[in-house]
Formats: C-alpha cells, structure tokens, sequence
C-alpha cells in the first residue's frame, strides 16, 4: 500500500458547487464531430486524424467531471482542462470543438478520428501502451470517499461494504483491473459497483445506497468543498499518478506540439492565473508538473 504523499488542494464554497447539477450528454446534433485528412491504407497509425494533420482539436472528455470539464450554469462547457484546451488550440491557428463524450466508449472514438485527443483530468498511469499522450501536466491521485456518519476512517473500514466507482476509471482498473494494483483491498469490499459517472456515484454515496467512492483527489476535493459536512476523505492513498493528454498511438507531432504549448502557457503565467481561477473548485498550481 502506497504511502501518502502532500498534495495542495484548495477549498471551494459549497454554495458555488451546490448549484451546479452535471450530466454528461451527447455531441449537439448541429455540431457533429468531424474527422479529416489522409485515409490512404500506407498511412502510419495516428496520421491523417490528428490535430496537426487537420487544423482541428476536437477534444473529448466527460462532461460530468468537475472541475475539469462540465456545464456552467448557462449550460455551457467549461472546466479547467478545457479552458487549458482552448488556449492550446488558439495559439496553434486551430479550431477547437468540444465533444462530451460516453467515458467508456471513448477509445472507439479516437480510434475513428471522431475525436483526436482525450483531455479530461485523463489518468496517464497504466495507458502508456493505448495512447500516445502529452508529457504530463497535473499531479493527482486516487482515493477513496465515505459519509461523515459511517464510522469509515481507514481501508480496513471497507470490508464487507459496497463501494462504487466511475467505469473504466483509473480507480476501478486499480481496484477490479487485469492487474489490479489493490486486488487485495478490493477483495474485502462486499462489492464494487460501476457507474457511468462520478455524479452518479456520489448521489447514491448520499443516499446510502452505497458505503464509498473510490475517485480521483480532485474529484474528492470539489465534492467535499461542496458539503463539507456530509464527507470524508481516507487518509490512504490507493495510488498517486498524473493528468496528461491522450491521443491515438502514433500520433507524436500532437502530443509534441501540445506539450510545447503548455509549456510557453505555463512560463508565460497563464496556467498560473487559471489554477487560481479554479482555485475554489480544488485546483492547485501547486500540483502543476509540467516544467
């Protein structure tokens, strides 16, 4: 069991998050995801779909996961890696569309250039042989989330209780996996329940139709910044890993010029004054690793 290590994470008010209820939907049906270039059989994989290859970022990411990409209140997306996104794109002449994506269908999409980068708090750890991705950006780590009321303080608290997580998360390949990295914890667990996103999860944590959440630190974060009282985070960490960019294997010139651009963000004081921005919803420039 890994130790745990500091991470700076920021308070946000809970009347802020309180009023923002996410759900993940669909591409906007006068906004269909588009792919472009080369389709020639000699082609290398990763060519022909990527962002260098088509002038376009089209972004995939979960639209149900604050506070790196969800709705604002005017029903717009919005979050702090799509923001990072935006920028990226501008500063390269590229137009940029946003897609909320199915999490679990994500790998077909980039695999069929409907989107061409995955770019949502997206856990490198464990996918360095599936995706090509960005050097990476933010620190993070997955924990574990129970009621304030359940007497739930530590992994040993969790045996024999229901926990539930995001499916295909880093979280439930650490937990349920082929090489679960917490196999030994997760077989104390009465059960682990995938679901389709981490809103989800924590309305049945509050209703206590389950006993935890296993999520990530950021995740963790925004939500107990929201009801501060009816949550606590387990002092254990189940892993500590970092954020990067995802695209198609191969596709090196994307992650290269994207890396490049981050940086320039970063030395410039831009991905500075976002962290701050994002301050009150758990982001912390203290985490960003990107040098």
């Amino acid at each position: 069991m890994m130790k745990r290590r500091s991470f700076v994470l920021t308070s946000m008010a809970a009347a802020t998050v309180a009023a923002t209820t996410l759900v993940g939907c669909g591409s906007s049906p006068d906004a269909p995801a588009e792919t472009g270039g080369s389709t020639e059989p000699e082609a290398e994989v990763g060519t022909g779909t990527g962002a260098v290859d088509t002038g376009k970022l089209i972004v995939g990411f979960d639209a149900s996961y604050p506070p790196y990409g969800y709705r604002d209140d005017n029903g717009d997306y919005t979050g702090f890696d799509l923001e990072l996104a935006q920028e990226v794109a501008a500063r390269n002449d590229w137009e940029v569309q946003l897609e909320p994506i199915d999490w679990d269908a994500k790998d077909t999409l980039l695999d069929s250039g409907a989107i061409n980068c995955i770019w949502n708090g997206f856990t490198m750890e464990g996918r360095e042989e599936d995706y090509t991705f960005s050097e990476p950006y933010m620190l993070n780590a997955q924990v574990v989330v129970a009621r304030a009321d359940s007497g739930i303080a530590s992994f040993a608290d969790l045996a024999g209780k229901n926990v539930i997580t995001q499916v295909d998360s880093a979280a439930y390949n650490l937990l349920e996996g082929e090489e679960a990295a917490q196999a030994d914890l997760r077989a104390t667990f009465a059960n682990l329940e995938p679901t389709p996103d981490y809103n989800t999860a924590f309305m049945q944590l509050e209703s206590g139709a389950v006993d935890a959440v296993a999520c990530d630190l950021s995740i963790a974060a925004y939500q107990l910044a929201a009801k501060p009282d009816a949550y606590v985070q387990l002092d254990e960490y189940l892993s500590e890993e970092h954020y990067a960019v995802g695209f198609k294997l191969g596709d090196d010139a994307s992650a290269d010029t994207v890396t490049e651009t981050l940086r320039a963000m970063d030395e410039e004081g831009f991905v500075e004054e976002l962290c701050e921005k994002y301050a009150d919803q758990g982001i912390s420039y203290a985490n960003w690793c990107l040098a």
